[in-house]
């Protein structure tokens, strides 16, 4: 069977709402990712560090309880695990305050082997983060030579803009490393100062060859080298929009598993092929959007199952 493996940051999630807290959940790009791929039965597998503490504990408990595998993550005792808050405003968008103190050795705890067409996901400021880099970028590249499917999503915000000049030949590393590149409209502003989705991939096609460019209302648009596909979003009035990118990733990550997609298939998929992709990663999306979970419930996964 084909494995999943994602690779990312742990925090705990503490969301505020109008001045008040209205939810904790373990959180992180990848984690929201594979929790939610867990829920699918794909028995994914994190990479990842988190503290000793009771705050690694609940979060080591709701990864095992979610089927996910945490035989990777790197369990420390000198630091604590990392605390998020989460401030939603008006639109239910979320700016953030974050809590760290890791230790000084980073992400020890790899894997030295995957398999041709396991999907290997890594994505946000965590893939750029030079504690963690020389472990993360040799599991990378250990994937490339097992002929592994490599996803980027660089999950790029203002936040760091201030760091940009430093960051972005990492970025653009990690885009050499992916068979495809997962990227919102607002990443590609911030990193390349472009507005459309065309401009976009003039920046990354040298790079890697498909690029899934998503926006808000204005729907997705799937580059690669024979054109462009465009495919609308659902409107919706959302609860919250924690996740929904990573849930997007998790619906293209599940759809490959469910459709048998392979490595060599990636550049030469049609448009009829990408839009079964492209609607399960906006229903996986929006599903979480309607919530205050940072991925996928438990029934509506079973949902997901049943229908196949």
């Amino acid at each position: 069977m084909r494995k999943i493996y994602g690779i990312g940051e742990t925090v705990l999630d503490i969301i505020f709402k109008d001045g008040q807290p209205k939810a904790a959940k373990p959180g992180g790009a990848s984690l929201n990712s594979l929790v939610s791929l867990g829920r699918l039965g794909l028995n994914p597998y994190f990479i990842s560090e988190y503290g000793n503490d009771p705050v690694g504990d609940l979060i080591d408990s709701f990864l095992r309880n979610n089927h996910v595998n945490t035989d990777y993550v790197s369990r420390f005792t000198d630091g604590q695990s990392a605390l998020a808050l989460a401030f939603l405003d008006e639109a239910n968008n979320a700016s953030y305050t974050f809590y760290k103190d890791f230790p000084d050795e980073r992400l020890k705890n790899v894997p030295e082997v995957t398999a041709q067409n396991d999907i290997v996901t890594f994505c946000s400021i965590y893939a750029i983060t030079e504690a963690v880099r020389p472990n993360l970028t040799r599991f990378i590249n250990t994937a490339i030579q097992n002929h592994s499917i490599i996803l980027y999503d660089p999950n790029f915000r203002t936040a760091h803009l201030h760091e940009l000049e430093e960051l972005r030949p990492l970025i653009m590393e990690n885009f050499q490393m992916a068979d495809f590149i997962r990227a919102s409209d607002e990443d590609m502003r911030n990193i390349f100062g472009v507005l459309d989705s065309k401009s976009a991939y003039l920046k990354v096609r040298d790079y890697c060859p498909v690029l899934v460019y998503t926006t808000n209302k204005k729907g997705v648009y799937v580059h690669v080298p024979t054109g462009v596909y465009h495919y609308p979003v659902k409107k919706i009035n959302p609860v919250s929009t924690i996740g929904a990118g990573d849930n997007f990733n998790a619906g293209i990550i599940y759809s490959l598993i469910r459709d048998r997609i392979e490595k060599d298939m990636l550049r030469n998929l049609g448009e009829s092929q990408w839009g079964k992709i492209v609607e399960t990663a906006v229903d996986f999306a929006t599903e979480v959007c309607l919530s205050w979970d940072n991925y996928i419930s438990q029934e509506y996964a079973e949902s997901v199952v049943r229908s196949v």
